[in-house]
């Protein structure tokens, strides 16, 4: 009795610690959705007390003592209680080391360095972003010191968004899949099929918005408990029942927001199949950003990118857009939705050369918090490495350093998530496979259930019981490897292409 009472009390101190960080994320939304310019500072207040705030529930004494308490019987916990106290620990000591006044610091710094970042990118300034970027990487440093990881800085930043990652490891999987990607992609760029997308043009906007809504309800994204706005750069937060997407609309660009937004309903599907009863427990955590991006990247691309997917959808895009693709045959539609072309910005990239941007995010970060890189040599470096990796040079530092919104938040680290998601979705992708093969067909019937249904019994109803690694083990039954997203892109783009 004893110990359930202090199981209860530990779960009801999470639950409130989670529901301060769900106010905070509010904020954080409202920020890029709403907030006015004249209104940035005082947002950066407000974050910053919203931080402090959770940093003092989190590293509460009390709330060590129940740890401490539960681990000393946990005789009479479950296998799931287990899972709890021990993500709870993790999340306690981590807090207990932060000095508050670092985490106010942090906070106030991640606010101010957005709008710097903002106002920077469509001026390719620069330079009036890199103290904020030197900042950010001094305080990174100093995180990783408080926490014990002062000689492997970057290791750390790394096992923040996916614990039992390392830059050795990571490494490793991506220079296997650098070997078979680039001469790919490269063979894929020189081929003689060449899409045509110019008849991409004149879209209207709220025809687009309406679209993107249907389709993602469509997949099996809730909107009774979430909603699609705009903002510059396309993200979902959220959790549960209050999930915020959003998308950016182009009427000279229409695959864009229709992509982006199933790749962020991927994101808002598993938040919305984490176990609610759970909420504020690691038992209604996602595994990692590696598991979260690779529910976004299967929906966007291994579904959307198929062929039973635009077998359906075609004639609702024609009926939406019937001016705009009235000449446009199937094929050549379904080419351009498959284009392959180098671009030099990440989130308008291609299935075939998207890796290659995170490789060089990757690459520059490793050599950042190193110390071989300097913040002011970053514009320098990042165009080299443009250069090498995908053939293109940036004219300006919009489309090179500035394009990207995480580093103006400090996200160090994050970047080798979206290669990982890339990874485990194309292992996901092909043991569903294997277990439904009519997959295609339900697709062209608009049956997208037997996706969700496994995605939710396999990884959503998971939790963070596992770590990514132990995750692609126990869903897939191997490790976590490049070999089934290289398969993939052959797959998908060999027809088309070669």
């Amino acid at each position: 009795m004893k110990t359930a009472d202090a199981y209860s009390r530990l779960v009801a101190r999470l639950k409130r610690i989670h529901t301060i960080y769900t106010v905070a994320d509010v904020l954080v939304w409202d920020e890029q959705v709403n907030l006015p310019p004249g209104g940035a500072d005082r947002r950066a207040e407000q974050n910053a007390v919203m931080a402090e705030l959770q940093h003092r529930e989190a590293s509460d004494p009390v709330l060590g003592e129940l740890l401490g308490e539960l681990e000393a019987d946990q005789g009479p916990l479950d296998g799931d209680q287990r899972v709890v106290l021990r993500q709870a620990r993790r999340d306690y000591d981590r807090a207990v080391r932060l000095p508050a006044e670092f985490v106010r610091e942090k906070a106030e710094l991640s606010s101010r360095a957005f709008h710097a970042w903002a106002e920077a990118r469509p001026r390719s300034d620069f330079a009036a972003f890199a103290p904020h970027l030197e900042r950010h990487v001094e305080l990174a440093r100093r995180e990783a010191g408080y926490l014990g990881w002062g000689e492997r800085p970057y290791d750390y930043l790394i096992d923040q968004h996916d614990p039992g990652m390392s830059a050795e490891l990571i490494g490793r999987l991506f220079g296997r899949l650098k070997e078979e990607l680039v001469p790919f992609a490269h063979a894929v760029v020189a081929s003689p099929v060449k899409p045509d997308t110019a008849f991409l043009r004149g879209f209207d906007v709220e025809a687009q918005r309406k679209l993107a809504l249907e389709v993602t309800a469509a997949l099996g994204f809730d909107y009774r408990r979430g909603r699609l706005d705009v903002s510059l750069h396309p993200f979902c937060s959220g959790t549960g029942p209050d999930i915020r997407m959003t998308t950016r609309f182009d009427a000279d660009n229409p695959l864009d927001s229709l992509f982006s937004a199933i790749h962020e309903s991927g994101h808002g599907m598993y938040e919305q199949g984490l176990p609610e009863e759970h909420a504020g427990t690691a038992l209604a955590m996602a595994a990692g950003m590696g598991a979260h991006e690779s529910q976004s990247r299967l929906w966007e691309n291994q579904v959307a990118r198929s062929r039973g997917f635009w077998s359906h959808f075609e004639p609702r895009l024609r009926e939406v857009f019937r001016r705009e693709l009235g000449w446009i045959s199937s094929e050549s539609l379904y080419l351009a939705v498959n284009a392959v072309a180098p671009t030099l910005i990440r989130v308008d990239s291609d299935e075939v050369t998207y890796n290659l941007h995170i490789l060089l995010r990757f690459e520059l970060e490793r050599r950042l918090f190193s110390g071989d890189l300097a913040v002011q040599d970053l514009p320098r470096a990042w165009k080299q490495a443009s250069k090498d990796l995908l053939g293109l040079e940036p004219e300006s530092d919009r489309e090179g350093v500035l394009q990207d919104v995480h580093w103006s938040g400090g996200a160090f680290g994050y970047f080798p998530s979206y290669c990982i998601g890339n990874m485990l979705a194309a292992q996901l992708w092909y043991k569903l496979v294997d277990q439904h093969p009519d997959l295609e067909a339900r697709f062209a019937e608009g049956d997208f259930t037997q996706v969700l249904g496994w995605l939710r019994r396999e990884v959503h109803a998971q939790g963070r019981r596992y770590d990514v690694l132990e995750l692609t083990r126990r869903a897939t039954g191997a490790e976590l490897s490049p070999e089934p997203l290289m398969r993939y892109l052959r797959e998908r783009y060999g027809p088309l292409y070669l």
